[in-house]
């Protein structure tokens, strides 16, 4: 009787005459496994705001951001240029990339306000930002901040989710999605809007993006309500509110397990529940009577000067967030402040004006209350400006375009360096020269800070691990760190 002897491959090259060697033979068993269909998890992934482990130890825990879209002049504010005085009104002897040639002048602008030492760190600050003079030693000043792409849409981009291209996380979501919150009656990411305008890009700013809708911005308005439908009204308050809400969950409940792993309806559930305790513990937050005079006057709210009050008003509600254990808060300027095309002699004295003192208030109070130690504050926009005139219309008409290539911003708090000063830009503050700090290099010192690893924190989408970074060249900046 002939029996027929069904080998496999795997069984025939192992035991093949030909002498196949192990290693050849464990490559085509990889090979396989490879080209093997992958089998779905018996357990679905759940993405909730709890707290989560951090890879290595945490300097910080959470973050305020100050975003001051439309591009402050680091040549006015933090970045002094004193051998551009000889060169005041003639042709720039190098070569410039104008954003808008059109309005273009090759004429060198030199600053008309002065400079001087600030803090025991010596730090060269302008007279326009007296209250951020008085926390030089508290802050790490970075003058080689780039991104080196086009226009305020793109760097704003690069600097809120890491690339320049639509629909990616914010650097909010990626944290909360990352960390979770310490809080479970308050979002863990709050998006302060200013009243003027929503800044450039508008919700793209808090988006969540392919992360699951859990871990998108949540708003906070200028004015009252701050949070809309946060409060029902009369006729649904107490049980009414309350068995609307038990049916809707019992519906939704219901829906989940049938079709498990949306995470858009998880997120809802989720959305709701919070909802729920939020209706006290948000209006809680977000009061500010509780708050001593002196503190409140300190923000620059209620002052003989209205122009402070406002943004006062919401850098004190972003402390107030952080104490209760949100995770991030970023607090936006309104459309366009900064972008000093025209008139900067006049727009950008307002503009730090109206920030100057509540931001230096907001980390003098953190550093009281004991929490700058765990907290990062930031303080900047997408860009910086040019070296030379825009619009040569007469002095009060001036102004200066768009650079990408070198500016400042400045962090403080959650382990950065205090009273340091790190990079330079070359002698005309146009390009980043020395300590250069690409978008992704900061990302990836932020990340290194909340104890994440940026090429570590990953989420699948569209058949990739992305990430913050995304595979760019970013590195931990270790010369930022204390």
């Amino acid at each position: 009787m002939q029996f027929e002897n069904h080998q496999t491959r795997r069984h025939f090259l192992a035991q093949s005459s030909l002498s196949v060697s192990s290693l050849a033979l464990a490559w085509l068993l990889e090979k396989e496994a490879q080209a093997a269909p992958k089998k779905p998890p018996f357990v679905q992934p759940v993405y909730d705001a709890k707290p989560k482990e951090t890879e290595h130890p945490a300097q910080a825990k959470a973050m305020i951001s100050l975003w001051m879209q439309g591009g402050p002049s680091h040549h006015d504010m933090f970045d002094p240029k004193p051998e551009m005085a000889k060169y005041d009104g003639k042709a720039f002897p190098g070569e410039i990339k104008y954003d808008n040639a059109a309005q273009a002048s090759s004429k060198v602008f030199h600053s008309p306000w002065k400079f001087a030492p600030r803090g025991e760190c010596g730090m060269e600050l302008s007279e326009l930002i007296p209250y951020t003079s008085a926390i030089a030693d508290d802050i790490c000043l970075i003058r080689s901040m780039r991104t080196s792409v086009n226009n305020h849409g793109q760097s704003i981009r690069a600097l809120q989710t890491g690339r320049i291209l639509e629909g990616r996380p914010t650097l909010g979501s990626w944290l909360t999605y990352g960390l979770g919150c310490e809080a479970d009656n308050l979002p863990a990411f709050m998006a302060l809007i200013d009243p003027a305008q929503l800044p450039v890009l508008g919700v793209e700013n808090w988006q969540n993006g392919f992360l699951p809708s859990t871990f998108q911005g949540t708003v906070v308005r200028p004015q009252e309500p701050r949070i809309l439908d946060l409060v029902p009204p009369p006729h649904l308050k107490g049980a009414p509110q309350q068995n609307a809400l038990n049916f809707l969950d019992s519906l939704n409940r219901r829906h989940q397990e049938r079709f498990p792993g949306q995470h858009d309806l998880e997120a809802r559930i989720a959305t709701y529940e919070l909802a729920a305790k939020m209706q006290v513990a948000a209006t809680e937050a977000l009061d500010l009577t509780k708050e001593t005079k002196a503190t409140q006057e300190m923000y620059g709210i209620h002052s003989a000067n209205k122009t402070t009050s406002e943004y006062g008003t919401r850098c004190l509600i972003a402390r107030r967030l952080i104490e209760r254990g949100v995770r991030f808060v970023q607090v936006y300027t309104q459309n366009q402040l900064w972008d000093s095309h025209n008139r900067i002699i006049s727009s950008l004295p307002k503009a730090c004006e109206k920030v100057d003192q509540p931001s230096a208030a907001l980390v003098a109070d953190l550093k009281a209350r004991g929490l700058l130690d765990s907290t990062v504050v930031h303080w900047g926009g997408e860009m910086g400006r040019l070296p030379v005139i825009q619009n040569d219309g007469g002095r009060d008409k001036i102004g200066r375009d768009h650079n990408t290539h070198g500016f400042s911003s400045w962090v403080a708090g959650g382990g950065f360096k205090a009273g340091h000063v790190h990079g330079k830009t070359d002698e005309w503050g146009h390009k980043a020269v020395e300590d250069v700090v690409n978008h992704y290099d900061y990302h990836a010192t932020l990340l290194h800070l909340f104890g994440l690893k940026h090429d570590e924190l990953k989420y699948e989408y569209a058949k990739r691990e992305q990430t913050l970074t995304d595979n760019q060249p970013a590195k931990v900046i270790e010369g930022l760190l204390a």
